[in-house]
């Protein structure tokens, strides 16, 4: 699972159900690579959580992708064919659903306790985990039609990480 071109172009789009655990790998991927850390969630969510209109946030991920060097952290369809068309590697990364939904649920609870700001003035609020939209339940509704969704659409230049260890040997590879 060795990323083989050089550092410098490497440009990995990392996918995942909610709370897969992709911006934990993709932003140790970044750091391996030393390429910059893309965050959708962070373009697409404004203030309120409300959503910029899909033009700009087409033109916006446009204009990052066309660098040389990215790791690129989430799964918005509307994106898609803009960053996989320049992803040198789509990282998919797929445990199994109890281990999403524990990191999910204990990932919700931190940043409700804590009152992280994640992007915009935006926080995790209890509250919001009744909405059908909130991660959690956004996470076991739509992770077997994910699932499914990602193997169909699996290429040569996927890598699929099921589990810790191979997060971390992927990882180690790109030392």
């Amino acid at each position: 699972m060795r990323v083989e071109t050089p550092r410098s172009t490497t440009r990995l789009s990392v996918v995942g159900v909610s709370g897969a655990g992709k911006s934990t790998i993709a932003r140790a991927a970044a750091k391996h690579l030393r390429a910059p850390y893309i965050e959708l969630d962070a373009i697409y969510h404004g203030p309120n959580w409300t959503p910029i209109p899909l033009s700009e946030f087409r033109r916006t991920v446009a204009e990052l992708v066309a660098g040389d060097g990215w790791v690129i952290d989430g799964n918005y369809r509307d994106v898609r064919d803009l960053v996989w068309a320049r992803a040198t590697t789509v990282v998919w990364v797929d445990p199994p659903r109890p281990v999403v939904m524990a990191q999910v649920i204990w990932r919700s609870m931190l940043r409700a306790a804590t009152g992280e700001e994640l992007w915009h003035g935006n926080r995790e609020d209890i509250r919001a985990w009744l909405d059908p939209e909130h991660p959690i339940r956004w996470a076991w509704r739509t992770y077997r039609q994910r699932r499914s969704e990602h193997e169909s659409l699996m290429a040569p230049h996927w890598v699929r990480l099921r589990s810790r260890g191979d997060a971390r040997r992927w990882l180690d590879s790109l030392r």
